[in-house]
């Protein structure tokens, strides 16, 4: 049977950890780690007791050595790179040791592929860690992975780090595997997320056959190891840097409960003016869904069946998701700026305009709206406005109608008087644009309308949502549908 931890609800430090593992006879391993991320294995070397726990350490440092190893990678600080040296050395170890202890005992193999700072401080500071572990003995074996960025500003610091963190995903596969939740908020220990962060993780294997590792991902931004997560339209896990890397990138925020035909028509129009930007070009795109922790949290509760549900439908209209806890606009693109220096598109309505644009929720920075339209505008930058029909926007909020239409653009709406020439500023020089080549017949009807025609079983509501979303909502009974 496994281990279970002597002191599973006491914070242990680091050296206690270490040498729980250590003492403990059915658990013995590999370190295999590339970069700065040796720490790890000194960490359960001077602790004492390592030689009930490891059976080899490997640092593979030079390019040469490790592509002799591990066969060449295009890039050596990278998913695949972890992935073949979890292969490599956990082979080594069931052919080596199997037979003589695999009876009583449970392998595992650490790997990390690291790079901290370095001399110049103007590398990317992050890396790759994994588990490969026995639940029991001679079972198959499971995968646990994350991605880390170091935060620390001096490289010593952030291999201290990445030792803590080291030993932190080793004792939790150990003792709580049975609690993936609290596996992941245990890697902050006794190190707390403003020196690392926790933007990935993946569980697999046959002990995680029934975890979702999306809401594994959801739990990483509520509890502050990372401020978002992205998940393909096929609903797996990835890791931003490799999805958004010299991308352009355009994004649309909302509740999508659920997605709508207006929403797909905002990113068709919207993405149309923006891939004719000359800015863009040719360049890769990347079209986002976004949805907030807030707007997730908004009934009191995170409800992770409705937030599987959102998910599910924008993935099965073809949208990429990203989950993040971002409340202004410019923090959202300040965190795609790590990953990308091409152009960003963010779509939005009139209703979201309006927030953008309200001056108490810029009250905590000392430059106020001002420095938060700085932020959001500089370094290629835009809105992408889609119109709204005036009954549309009263179930948001009043204003007055525009004269001689009823749809509200980007162009005729009206801001507080004190904002006038900045918003005429922004609309002269392109950094907000209107929407043009909409489709007038999807403006009427807000979503939230959309969603209690369904809940209330009202005929015609899959007409409003693209038919791939209706078709899932029907058969999963999804948001209170009555069939």
């Amino acid at each position: 049977m496994p281990s279970t931890s002597p002191e599973p609800k006491q914070l242990l430090t680091t050296n206690r950890k270490a040498l729980t593992v250590n003492l403990d006879p059915a658990l013995y391993g590999t370190f295999a780690e590339i970069g700065a991320g040796q720490e790890v294995a000194r960490c359960f070397f001077q602790v004492g007791g390592a030689a009930g726990t490891v059976a080899k350490t490997i640092s593979a440092y030079d390019m040469t050595f490790s592509d002799a190893i591990y066969g060449k990678a295009p890039r050596y600080v990278s998913r695949e790179r972890l992935h073949t040296m979890l292969d490599h050395e956990y082979a080594l170890l069931s052919e080596r040791l199997g037979a003589a202890r695999g009876l009583d005992t449970r392998f595992f193999v650490f790997a990390d592929t690291v790079a901290a700072r370095n001399f110049k401080g103007t590398n990317e500071c992050h890396g790759w860690m994994g588990m490969r572990f026995q639940i029991n003995p001679g079972e198959e074996p499971n995968d646990v992975v994350i991605h880390v960025r170091m935060w620390d500003k001096e490289n010593v610091l952030q291999q201290q780090a990445l030792g803590i963190i080291g030993v932190n995903l080793l004792y939790g596969v150990a003792y709580l595997h049975q609690d993936p939740k609290a596996l992941v908020a245990s890697l902050a220990d006794n190190l707390g997320t403003d020196r690392i962060e926790v933007d990935m993780v993946q569980f697999s294997g046959p002990a995680f056959a029934t975890v979702d590792n999306r809401l594994l991902s959801l739990f990483l931004v509520e509890a502050g190891l990372t401020n978002a997560v992205l998940f393909s339209p096929a609903g797996e896990v990835l890791q931003p840097s490799e999805a958004l890397r010299k991308k352009a990138i355009l994004v649309e925020r909302g509740s999508f409960r659920p997605v709508t035909n207006v929403n797909l028509d905002m990113l068709r129009a919207a993405g149309e003016q923006f891939a004719r930007d000359p800015a863009v070009g040719a360049t890769d795109t990347v079209v986002l869904a976004e949805l907030t922790m807030h707007n997730l949290l908004a009934s009191g509760t995170l409800d992770p069946a409705d937030f599987l549900a959102r998910v599910d439908l924008l993935g099965a209209v073809g949208l990429h998701v990203l989950v993040s806890n971002y409340s202004v606009f410019f923090r959202l693109t300040q965190y795609f700026r790590r990953y990308s220096q091409e152009p960003i598109g963010v779509v939005l309505g009139i209703n979201t305009l309006l927030g953008v644009l309200d001056e108490q929720y810029y009250a905590n920075l000392p430059g106020g709206i001002l420095e938060a339209i700085g932020r959001l505008f500089r370094e290629a930058v835009r809105l992408y406005v889609y119109p709204m029909h005036k009954d549309a926007l009263a179930s948001y909020c009043e204003l007055p109608a525009p004269a001689g239409t009823a749809v509200y653009t980007a162009e005729n709406l009206q801001v507080a008087p004190q904002l006038h020439h900045l918003y005429a500023h922004l609309l002269a020089n392109r950094h907000i644009v209107g929407v043009t080549d909409y489709d007038p017949a999807a403006l009427a009807i807000p979503s939230r309308d959309i969603l209690r025609r369904i809940q209330a079983g009202t005929p015609g509501w899959e007409l409003l949502i693209p038919a791939e979303a209706a078709a899932l909502i029907r058969a999963r009974r999804l948001f209170g549908c009555r069939g």
